[in-house]
């Protein structure tokens, strides 16, 4: 692997970090939130969870092919 492949890797594995985080950190609020009663913000906040584990599979996908080289 490249240095700059493996930069690459290494900050694209540090922003998966931080995104696993801030999933972690809106699935609590929605679970407060939906609680509260307030179960369209809730759901609203799942949504946004979904679309962080979508993407989460790309970040995975780029960086396992960014190691093979």
């Amino acid at each position: 692997m490249t240095d700059n492949n493996e930069a690459i890797a290494n900050a694209l594995e540090l922003l998966m970090i931080n995104q696993n985080g801030i999933g972690a950190a809106i699935e609590e609020l929605a679970k407060w939130v939906a609680e509260r009663g307030s179960a369209v913000i809730a759901d609203n906040a799942v949504k946004a969870l979904q679309v962080l584990d979508l993407n989460a599979k790309g970040i995975t996908s780029a960086i396992r092919l960014l190691r093979q080289e």
